[in-house]
């Protein structure tokens, strides 16, 4: 049984019957207040707002399986803490959010999320777990990415790309080979995350 709503109240007078509930084209801006749902099985939320996952999430879906959140406002990667304890989830699309411009997000949520297979419509390879491993696995890598959540006051804030990167990424969207390259590069370019330039 699938449900579609355009309200938002998703938690709302949701009974544990559903093994999918699709959510998409809303305005939805967190993962949270959901009731127990242990039937739920896979959740859509495409082309929402989401920009928080509540780190409590697990305990609200405890099967989910599958999770799309393509094209939502997930940012950073410790955005994407609440999906660490989603043990049983398999398949994860977080196509078209900022965050997947980052450098190492993929391998980030390999690491952080080892149940999941299938990542952005692409299977998870034996050589990207053990990448992801080398890179996230070790006491310097915790420390990084613990120093990555805090803020320090003094520090420079960043304020986006220099007129450089923006023009090395317009000179690779003319060099792209396929949509996919060029939709990447343009979502760098909007969100001013450029990795790699």
């Amino acid at each position: 049984a699938v449900v579609s709503t355009q309200s938002g109240h998703y938690g709302r007078g949701t009974s544990d019957q559903f093994d999918c509930i699709d959510f998409s084209d809303n305005e939805i801006k967190r993962l949270d207040g959901f009731p127990l749902l242990s039937r739920l099985s896979m959740l859509l939320l495409n082309n929402n707002k989401v920009c928080r996952i509540s780190e409590d999430l697990y305990a609200s879906l405890p099967n989910i399986q599958t999770l799309v959140l393509t094209g939502n406002n997930l940012e950073e990667l410790s955005d994407l803490a609440g999906l660490e304890k989603l043990t049983k989830l398999k398949y994860l699309s977080l196509m078209r959010n900022p965050v997947t411009t980052k450098a190492k997000y993929r391998f980030y949520i390999i690491h952080h999320c080892p149940s999941v297979t299938v990542l952005d419509y692409k299977r998870v390879r034996l050589q990207e777990r053990n990448t992801a491993k080398k890179m996230f696995g070790g006491k310097q890598a915790k420390k990084q990415a613990e120093k990555a959540k805090t803020f320090v006051p003094g520090e420079p804030v960043k304020k986006g790309p220099t007129p450089q990167d923006k023009e090395a990424i317009r000179a690779a969207i003319a060099k792209a080979s396929s949509l996919d390259e060029i939709r990447r590069l343009e979502m760098m370019l909007s969100s001013g995350s450029i990795p790699g330039f």
